[in-house]
């Protein structure tokens, strides 16, 4: 009978460790990558004349985040996109966002981050941050217009707060669709055309359906 404490005790400590790695996604973070967020990392968006190509991914990564980025060019739509998606826990893939690596990046951000929202069809109203960064050297000075969303559903969304809106999320992602911007047109009011706005919807689009399908 003297061991029944000592069993108590082992109990009560196994118990606060199961607990305590619950609440901070321990043993999740530790399992396999859902597979939604596999075929996310996989998917080329398919649209038009438009090609892709996996380049490799130079965006900053937290522990236990993955990113995978492609290059997409439209000749008979004269327009390119660098579509880059990270995925990973909640509490990194939230905090770390284009308005802190870009400028960490050597970047100046020319304008706040401003939410927007497209239609998408079959999907509805989606949400978006853009801004706009650039970036001068000793030979050429490049700018880029980046818009940002989250998911951890397929429900793409710009919250106030990403952290507190996924705080109790285990696994999110987020991805970044990127233009360059000539100089004309970084003179002239932030809206993107057609052609942009075309190519952001089917990627919201197409990313939803990929949450939609049953596990393989």
């Amino acid at each position: 009978m003297k061991s029944l404490p000592v069993i108590f005790a082992c109990v009560a400590i196994a118990a606060g460790a199961a607990a305590h790695g619950a609440a901070t996604h321990r043993w999740s973070t530790l399992a396999p990558a859902q597979t939604a967020m596999d075929r996310l990392h996989a998917h080329a968006v398919t649209l038009g004349d438009y090609q892709s190509e996996e380049v490799p991914n130079d965006l900053p990564l937290k522990e236990k985040s993955t990113g995978t980025c492609r290059r997409y060019t439209s000749a008979g739509q004269n327009q390119g996109f660098m579509v880059s998606v990270i995925s990973g826990a909640a509490g990194s893939v939230a905090t770390h966002t284009p308005d802190v690596c870009y400028v960490a990046s050597g970047y100046k951000m020319m304008r706040p981050p401003l939410r927007e929202t497209i239609d998408v069809p079959g999907v509805g109203s989606v949400s978006y941050y853009v801004s706009e960064f650039v970036k001068t050297t000793a030979t050429r000075t490049e700018r880029q217009r980046v818009r940002w969303s989250w998911t951890a559903d397929g429900t793409w969304a710009a919250p106030d707060n990403p952290r507190f809106a996924y705080l109790r999320t285990t696994n999110l992602a987020k991805v970044y669709i990127v233009t360059q911007v000539s100089e004309a047109d970084a003179l002239a009011v932030a809206e993107d055309g057609p052609a942009v706005k075309q190519f952001t919807a089917a990627c919201f689009a197409q990313y939803h359906g990929l949450f939609d399908r049953p596990p393989q």
